[in-house]
């Protein structure tokens, strides 16, 4: 039997917020850091390296590879959608930028789930608010949109979403696909049809994208929440053993196909080393302002903790916990449980005091206005010299970087800039008692601090984080055609030198041909014992601009050499 619910919302706490803004807010998020940028180190240009391979025909489709290496996680579909993205895409598109696209899908595809999961979940009989006396309770539909709206703004607040959700790699297909899964388990009371293909999708998808055990944990605990549920008025409890049934079916498929692909991995820590304190710090920033409020969620709503509003993120949420205590890829395993973290987040919203959403306005207000300035006061410096101490210390973090001026940039953050200070006078007055009014600040507040970096930082961020300066420093002095031979590059190097660079790549051996070599200087040492150095000499060194331990040789085969 359902206990009391803590939720106390009147109807007029559930207006809606305007579909138009929501839009605006949700592009303004998701299309910056996927424009007019090259690919970073490591993990993101590592991938678009991989796609780039199959692309071109130079891998297979089945095994992809990357002058030999295999990838680091065995995901298949992910390079799979860069790829085909990259051979539809005109000849005019940049083939970095075209590999994105279907990642700019995903990330739209997450929180569109996210949103409709959590509606779905906020309709179910145990997470309804508690009816009053004399009527005037919020009803039932719009509190589920407010609920659904706090949701996905939540997610959007969510500090480790920014970065992560906007790189070309397996982890925002797996948050995609995680999604899609979750939202469903919580339509599953309502509908067959999208819940069925969302399960589909979602639990396949998840693993051809290289988590096939989150996948299958997580059709278990469906299946087990789905046969606890309280049937819902016109359901059979027939029908619920049924879909247990078929969750469980989904979870055999999955296993099945991860093994005929060769898909399963184990990745635990050696010996169970593992840096909890460290651990403990990624789950507290990676995770706010999302994480503390999910605590809240379970406290509060602790007497329903079997009902499937509470259990099913809260399921999701401590599967990929357990993957990030577990497993060296720490914070991409914790970006899975964003959506069941936001989605608990959400239902924390009904039950807060009011000075407590107040210290969280507050809080939201100094942490990002700080942050906008910082930003602002940086470019300005690179720009005009004043003050001059910030100009100062980014030349002597990436030395030799020139600032340039961008019209569409200052104007985009201009706006967003205005925009901040009107949302902040909003939501100082009017609506001062709708739903979601705690994450509005929360949410705007990360969108314009990451709209701000991927404008007016832009420059200096891609030519810190990018490899396109130091190929250019090793093509240069390339006068003569040939393929190169690598040795001691990791994948993203590698796919970087093979990008940027336009030459055929070759592992290095004893018995190569090439006329050129790249090495790094922390395995010259091991190439002079494992190659015949006497067949080369030096033809230039290139030093990384942010980081002078990243040094890269080349060398030329000298004349008969060969």
């Amino acid at each position: 039997m359902n206990q009391p619910t803590p939720a106390i919302v009147a109807q007029s706490a559930v207006r809606r917020l305007p579909r138009v803004a929501l839009l605006l807010f949700c592009a303004a998020y998701v299309l910056p850091g996927f424009v007019a940028r090259e690919p970073w180190k490591n993990a993101d240009v590592t991938a678009f390296g991989y796609m780039n391979e199959l692309a071109s025909g130079a891998a297979r489709w089945m095994a992809p590879t990357l002058v030999g290496q295999p990838p680091e996680f065995d995901a298949l579909l992910p390079y799979w959608l860069g790829a085909w993205a990259m051979r539809i895409a005109p000849s005019w598109l940049a083939p970095d930028f075209a590999a994105r696209v279907p990642f700019i899908a995903l990330l739209v595809l997450t929180l569109l789930a996210t949103w409709y999961g959590v509606y779905n979940l906020a309709r179910t009989p145990g997470a309804q608010p508690v009816p009053f006396a004399f009527g005037g309770e919020a009803a039932p539909t719009d509190y589920a949109r407010a609920i659904a709206d706090g949701g996905m703004l939540a997610l959007i607040a969510t500090l480790g979403l920014a970065q992560l959700s906007h790189e070309t790699t397996p982890a925002l297909a797996q948050l995609g696909f995680t999604a899609v899964a979750f939202y469903g388990l919580a339509a599953l009371p309502f509908r067959t049809g999208w819940p069925l293909a969302g399960m589909v999708v979602g639990l396949g998808g998840l693993a051809l994208s290289g988590a096939p055990t989150t996948a299958v944990l997580l059709a278990a605990g469906g299946a087990v929440l789905t046969v606890l549920d309280h049937p819902r008025e016109g359901r059979t409890r027939t029908g619920r053993w049924l879909w247990a049934a078929g969750l469980v079916l989904a979870a055999a498929g999955v296993a099945a196909a991860a093994t005929v692909l060769d898909l399963w991995r184990w990745r635990l820590w050696p010996d169970g080393q593992r840096d909890w304190h460290s651990a403990g710090r990624l789950l507290l920033w990676f995770t706010w302002p999302a994480g503390p409020l999910a605590v809240w969620t379970v406290w509060r709503w602790r007497r329903q903790l079997g009902s499937r509003h509470v259990a099913l993120p809260l399921w999701f949420a401590l599967v990929s916990v357990a993957s990030t205590l577990l497993t060296p890829s720490s914070d991409r395993s914790l970006l899975l449980g964003l959506p069941a973290l936001a989605t608990l987040a959400a239902f924390a919203l009904p039950t807060l005091k009011r000075s407590v959403s107040a210290l969280v306005d507050w809080f939201t207000l100094l942490f990002f206005s700080g942050c906008a300035v910082v930003i602002w006061v940086v470019w300005i410096s690179l720009q005009t010299g004043v003050p001059a101490k910030p100009a100062a210390n980014v030349a002597r973090l990436a030395p030799g970087f020139e600032p340039t001026f961008s019209l569409i940039a200052f104007v985009l953050a201009l706006a967003g800039t205005v925009a901040w200070g009107w949302l902040v006078r909003w939501r100082a007055g009017r609506h001062r008692s709708a739903l979601w009014k705690s994450m509005v600040l929360p949410a705007a507040g990360a969108a314009l601090c990451w709209l701000l970096l991927m404008t007016l930082w832009l420059p200096v961020l891609d030519y810190a984080r990018s490899y396109a300066t130091v190929v250019r420093g090793l093509t240069q002095p390339m006068t003569t055609p040939g393929c190169v031979e690598v040795f001691g590059l990791d994948r993203g190097q590698t796919a970087a030198l093979r990008y940027h660079g336009g030459r055929e790549l070759t592992s290095a051996d004893r018995n190569g041909t090439c006329p050129w070599l790249v090495l790094t200087s922390e395995v010259q040492p091991v190439a002079a014992m494992a190659l015949d150095m006497r067949r080369w000499e030096l033809a230039a060194t290139v030093r990384r601009p942010t980081d002078t331990r990243d040094n890269f040789l080349l060398y030329r085969r000298r004349s008969g050499g060969a």
